[in-house]
């Protein structure tokens, strides 16, 4: 019988101590610069109620109908794992009340983590896949809108990326959504039996989705389709022409983009998307999108609350930060490498080891009884800047010799010395080579 072999899922991805590196930078680096800002971290399950997505991605969205990975427990409750941050976010601002007096105003939070969509994997795009984001609740101010896309952007730019474009729409509110609908459903009426047949099962649901369509046979009518930025209601329009006067002030350059849609139904007023336009990327990749939106925190049982925020795919960002040559991170090596020489010093390196860690250094030995020449070898290949040599006659005396291996000079030291005062010890051989 052939031994089984195992393989990862399709559409995941196993992440190597090198690439972890990276994204452990990207991670840290947001979570720094938010806080920056004001935002706190808030962590959710990985699955939630079947409904929580459902209702708050709406009926009609691919996300709902083609790419949920949902199951039915062993208490036969309706689960799925989440396919984007926002409703779990919205879903603990309501459940945990953070809406209330006691909580400033906007409440600002954003997220870290894996999410889940069934679709055909390519490059990119992945089942399992990796999102920051963040959240601002309780302001409809067209200025903290422009505040989420200045922190982006400031944030791209810090890791390094330029060439960012923003692209921005407006989707209106609810009487520029109602106008706007009753338009698209006018003009795609006459066309309804040439459209795709996703197309055709939300024509009467959701028109706007069919702006969102790749099929070639919807996109024939998308580009002559009207305009939603011509329905803008006043306020609305107030609204939209605030954000871009508070972009030019904050010289945040900006395209608009009347055909753009976000892929989830809850959007109104602002949406946005950052590329990066680049030749080596043959065109814009986009980093990240996202958006204002009402009615998802009263969908949840909560008051009625305006919000804003967005989603950066970090699987796509790691990625374009190495296609432009920014790797963040070199691996670190060692501070020090434990060399043993005898069995009579087993003890002895362990205790050795663990006291250098105790410093905060970061520290290996050999655990299969090498050569000495063979753990000189291990040290050489984790680049480490030190090595502590401790042999039967080392332990003898209750001393070990510690090695610059950058300079090559040696000394031996006491081992009560190395187990309290090592950082003196370091600190004074640099003193001597200067």
């Amino acid at each position: 019988m052939a031994k089984a072999t195992f393989q990862r899922p399709k559409g995941t991805a196993d992440l190597l101590p090198e690439q972890t590196a990276q994204w452990q930078y990207v991670e840290n680096l947001a979570r720094v610069l938010f806080g920056d800002y004001n935002f706190k971290e808030v962590r959710t399950p990985l699955f939630e109620n079947f409904e929580v997505f459902s209702r708050s991605a709406g009926d009609t969205s691919d996300v709902v109908t083609k790419e949920m990975y949902d199951f039915h427990d062993k208490g036969d409750r309706h689960v799925a794992l989440r396919p984007e941050g926002t409703a779990g976010i919205v879903r603990a601002f309501v459940e945990n009340k953070l809406y209330g007096p006691e909580f400033d105003k906007p409440y600002k939070a954003f997220y870290i983590g894996p999410m889940f969509r069934y679709e055909r994997p390519q490059a990119g795009r992945f089942r399992q896949f990796h999102q920051i984001g963040a959240e601002a609740f309780g302001s409809s101010s067209p200025a903290l809108d422009v505040e989420i896309i200045a922190m982006l952007i400031n944030f791209f730019q810090t890791l390094g990326l330029d060439n960012l474009k923003v692209a921005i729409n407006s989707l209106g509110d609810k009487a520029t959504r109602d106008a706007y609908r009753q338009a698209l459903i006018d003009y795609l009426k006459p066309h309804f039996d040439e459209l795709s047949a996703d197309s055709q099962a939300r024509l009467e649901k959701n028109p706007l989705r069919v702006l969102d369509s790749k099929d070639p046979r919807d996109q024939v009518f998308v580009a002559d389709a009207p305009v939603i930025l011509d329905y803008l209601s006043d306020d609305a329009k107030a609204h939209w022409e605030k954000v871009q006067a508070l972009l030019t002030a904050l010289d945040i350059p900006f395209e608009v983009d009347p055909t753009m849609v976000r892929g989830l139904d809850y959007y109104n007023d602002t949406i946005f998307e950052i590329m990066t336009v680049d030749d080596t990327l043959k065109g814009a990749a986009t980093i990240a999108g996202g958006g204002r939106y009402s009615g998802l925190v009263s969908e949840f049982g909560g008051p009625e609350t305006p919000g804003v925020g967005f989603g950066i795919g970090v699987e796509r960002l790691v990625s374009l930060l190495e296609a432009k040559g920014l790797k963040p991170v070199e691996p670190e090596g060692l501070d020090f490498y434990v060399v043993n020489i005898g069995d009579d010093t087993e003890v002895a390196a362990m205790q050795i080891v663990q006291a250098i860690r105790g410093f905060g250094y970061v520290a290996e030995r050999d655990y299969l009884g090498r050569s000495a020449k063979a753990q000189f070898k291990s040290a050489d290949r984790y680049q480490s800047k030190y090595v502590v040599t401790i042999g039967e006659q080392e332990l003898a005396d209750h001393v070990a010799k510690i090695k610059n291996m950058a300079t090559g000079q040696q000394q031996t030291v006491k081992l009560a010395d190395l187990y309290t005062d090592l950082p003196t010890i370091i600190d004074a051989e640099g003193d001597e080579e200067q």
